[in-house]
């Protein structure tokens, strides 16, 4: 299971919540005896990372929500201003407390939170206001499954389950009332025992089969944009979404080490690509400063507690690699590159050979002599910022700072 469900529960909920009708297994913990232990072992997965189990019954009806009831509109921008409330906090408090559970990477126990708010909470609320807010990687650990093989459990610091935790409480409300009535997974005042007496009702009734439906390694396939834009039709409130996307990217830490998830890897390539479409026939200089710059020290910023230096160097090497195919697209017509690597100092019988090759901008843009003609010290001096430093410096403070 994909180490970013720290809080997909959350959105994992909401998503099931956009057909009222969409569930409808009611009893196969009955019928289905010999899948109870994985079951549980699913139960205490969602225990370890949300932060806590299902909220009491008696703050629900065990049934769907009315909707004649009112509730907040979610569409509201102050979304984040209810998740801050002190009775929501400490609700949210208290059920992190009561679930306990284990330590996440920062090694924080649960019997250490409150202590460790007292002196940080105004910190940390500042920093969630302003969206600034920058979730800790999941610990991973792996249990055997009755059946055989592992399943993965992903344990956020207790910090973050808190959030996530007040999260829930605030959106929870507001999705209910659109479950199925005969949805009974993870919700409150549900229990599988409800979902076994109602198999019981429709086996008495004269039914004779229970259809059980699940979406197989849902979270470890699903799109998060398309996920996020789901929720972005009801929920306005940036910092809120911001929050919520920034526990479906966290890293994993596994075996001691935070490493930075394939799927963000992905979406930061997907979003240079765009940059550097648009960055086509514009001064480079400015286009490094202006553009470059400012997203490459972010999302270093975001990712710098990983461990595997090896991602930064590659994703650096991959970058220069793109700055050298825009630029050989820039140049455009053979005798354009002759001109230009001779600048370079090439001599003329090399800069024939290279720009009259007829391979193709990638091709070029990953070859010796454009690595020869525009190395990265030529990058850094027009304004090109390296992962790997940017995450080097941070570590470093980060370093200092603890001693």
């Amino acid at each position: 299971m994909n180490p970013e469900k720290s809080a997909k529960v959350i959105v994992g909920r909401l998503e099931m919540a956009e057909g009222p009708n969409r569930t409808h297994g009611t009893g196969t913990a009955s019928l289905m005896k010999e899948r109870e232990p994985e079951k549980k072992s699913e139960m205490s997965e969602v225990d370890l990372r949300v932060g806590g189990r299902k909220p009491p019954a008696a703050q629900f009806n065990g049934s769907n929500l009315s909707g004649n009831e009112a509730q907040p509109d979610p569409r509201q921008p102050d979304l984040v201003e209810k998740m801050l409330e002190r009775g929501n906090l400490l609700s949210a408090l208290q059920a992190v407390e009561r679930n306990q559970g284990a330590a996440g990477v920062d090694g924080m126990e649960v019997a250490q939170l409150r202590a460790y708010l007292r002196e940080h909470w105004g910190r940390i609320r500042e920093q969630i206001l302003k969206g600034e807010y920058e979730p800790r990687p999941v610990r991973r650990v792996d249990i055997p499954k009755p059946g055989g093989g592992t399943r993965m459990l992903g344990i956020p610091t207790v910090l973050d389950r808190l959030l996530q935790q007040a999260i829930q409480q605030i959106l929870t409300p507001l999705w209910e009332p659109e479950f199925s009535a005969h949805s009974y997974g993870f919700r409150p005042g549900r229990s599988a025992q409800q979902a076994v007496k109602a198999a019981q009702g429709h086996v008495n009734g004269g039914k004779r089969w229970v259809v059980d439906m699940d979406l197989e390694k849902f979270f470890d396939r699903v799109n998060h944009d398309v996920m996020m834009a789901r929720l972005e039709r009801k929920i306005k409130d940036e910092r809120v979404l911001g929050l919520i996307r920034g526990y479906l990217e966290s890293g994993i830490m596994r075996q001691g080490i935070v490493r930075v998830a394939p799927e963000s890897v992905k979406r930061f390539k997907d979003k240079l690509r765009t940059k550097f479409r648009a960055g086509r026939g514009r001064n480079l200089k400015r286009f490094l400063t202006e553009d470059l710059q400012p997203f490459l020290r972010g999302w270093a910023s975001y990712f710098s507690v990983a461990e595997t230096r090896r991602v930064f160097e590659d994703l650096d090497e991959w970058v220069r690699r793109k700055l050298r195919c825009m630029e050989w697209r820039k140049w455009k017509r053979g005798r354009t590159r002759y001109r230009k690597l001779l600048g370079l100092g090439f001599t003329k019988e090399k800069a024939r050979v290279c720009a009259f090759n007829g391979r193709g901008p990638w091709w070029n843009a990953g070859s010796q002599h454009m690595n020869a003609a525009l190395p990265t010290s030529y990058f850094r001096r027009l304004g090109l910022v390296l992962l790997i430093e940017v995450v080097d410096w941070l570590t470093a403070l980060r370093a200092a700072r603890a001693l």
